[in-house]
């Protein structure tokens, strides 16, 4: 059974908002950092590598050094979850966004293969595994310090403002962008232009370490050192022999995540104008409006997980998703004038991926939890985040409603994960009584 939720004060703590303030940009700054990359990679990929070989080959080349970042993702993340389990989360929490700040910083400044040949590709390569090693340690304990600073009963909003920070990053990413094709000719784009949203992000990410020195340890470390509770063991031994339920159920539950984020938001644009011939410029908008729906939605589904408990909350917002994708991919084929609407409520939809961190925060107890999330989330992400586009593409050939197909099925599996997630919030020492 679940237990009931526990109501709390409706306004926040001083102390509260500055946590989830700094956690919120910080983490809205690593997945710009990262989107960026996915936005000019046709341009990256003629100028890191040889003018002499065919476009397509440059193209795979250059999607090769992205993908790189994902399959670094689960390295770093166990790594850096290894050491928020015993030396504290927030060493690491710091720690991640500076590691990403560096190199989003260099590869705004390196040399292209006219001016150092073979070793500018192999350079980009370095900044993008250094990239996957920091996000894979971000979103994790980004996760899981502000759900050890929220007061009990204010663990999913906390968690939903911070996931809307992460779903932000998508949004200014986009937005540079488009601000960037706005404003210089692709010539301009290509002399040197795309160098500022990676200058830009580096810089921003300094910041945001800068002020992140603030931040307090979170009070359930303080506890367990106090207690000398920390880890002294492997964390992620402890977590894979005794936590097999909670991994399952972590894994499935990110494999929604991605389908989510990666075919509602991120593949649908190019999707819909390859089925079904739509104008670029409608598309654009409608998916910019739909992730700004889904920055607003996750924050709400956080929220009514604290009043209604995270099931009640998971039945609706699904049903959302799946309806809503039907509604835009039948719209795109049969009546174009509705894109826009129905992406805004397919955006409502997705933001269902917030109950995916608050299932694995509350799902692993604190000595091993940092380690759990991480290695449940980055795993299944660097499986999936690969498969799914190659997956959803091939389908998409076979039948241009097939994305919709595949986001129904991909959310009713997230929805038994979550119906059968354990819940040890109250043992866990998530939300626990201590304010912030």
């Amino acid at each position: 059974m679940q237990a009931p939720p526990i109501q709390s004060p409706r306004r926040l703590t001083v102390a509260e908002v500055r946590i989830l303030s700094l956690a919120s940009i910080g983490g809205a700054l690593e997945f710009y950092d990262f989107v960026i990359f996915v936005f000019f990679t046709s341009v990256i990929g003629k100028l890191f590598f040889a003018a002499n070989v065919p476009d397509w080959v440059r193209q795979t080349q250059t999607f090769g050094i992205f993908a790189a970042g994902y399959l670094a993702r689960p390295l770093g993340g166990m790594m850096m979850a290894h050491f928020g389990d015993t030396r504290g989360r927030k060493r690491i929490f710091t720690l991640s966004i500076l590691l990403m700040a560096i190199p989003t910083l260099l590869i705004g400044c390196l040399p292209t293969y006219q001016s150092v040949g073979v070793a500018a590709p192999l350079l980009l390569l370095a900044m993008r595994v250094t990239q996957g090693i920091a996000i894979g340690g971000e979103a994790p304990g980004a996760w899981v310090f502000v759900a050890e600073h929220a007061r009990r009963g204010r663990v999913g909003f906390a968690v939903g403002l911070l996931t809307s920070g992460l779903s932000f990053g998508i949004l200014l990413g986009s937005l540079m962008a488009t601000g960037l094709n706005i404003f210089f000719s692709q010539a301009q784009i290509a002399a040197g232009a795309w160098r500022i949203p990676f200058l830009v992000g580096g810089v921003l990410g300094f910041i945001a370490t800068w002020l992140r020195r603030w931040l307090a340890e979170t009070p359930v470390f303080e506890q367990m050192r106090k207690r000398a509770a920390a880890s002294r063991e492997l964390p992620l031994g402890t977590v894979l022999k005794s936590h097999g339920r909670a991994i399952i159920t972590s894994v499935i539950s990110t494999w929604a995540l991605t389908a989510g984020i990666l075919v509602v938001i991120l593949m649908t644009p190019s999707l819909l104008q390859k089925l079904f011939g739509l104008a670029p410029g409608d598309i654009q908008t409608a998916n910019l409006a739909a992730t700004a729906a889904l920055c607003i939605s996750t924050v709400a589904v956080g929220a009514a997980t604290d009043r209604f408990g995270i099931r009640r909350a998971a039945v609706p917002v699904s049903l959302v998703l799946i309806a809503a994708t039907y509604g835009l991919y039948l719209s795109a084929e049969r009546m174009p004038s509705l894109l826009l609407p129905v992406y805004v409520l397919a955006g409502i939809g997705a933001g269902g991926v917030v109950l995916t961190p608050i299932i694995m925060v509350q799902a692993f107890p604190p000595a091993i939890r940092f380690s759990g999330v991480s290695f449940s989330y980055n795993v299944a992400y660097a499986v999936f985040g690969g498969l799914t586009p190659l997956l959803v593409s091939w389908l998409a050939h076979l039948d241009p409603i097939s994305p919709a197909h595949y986001i129904a099925a991909v959310t009713v599996a997230g929805l038994c994960a979550t119906l059968s997630a354990p819940m040890n919030s109250g043992a866990s020492g998530v939300g626990g009584p201590k304010n912030v």
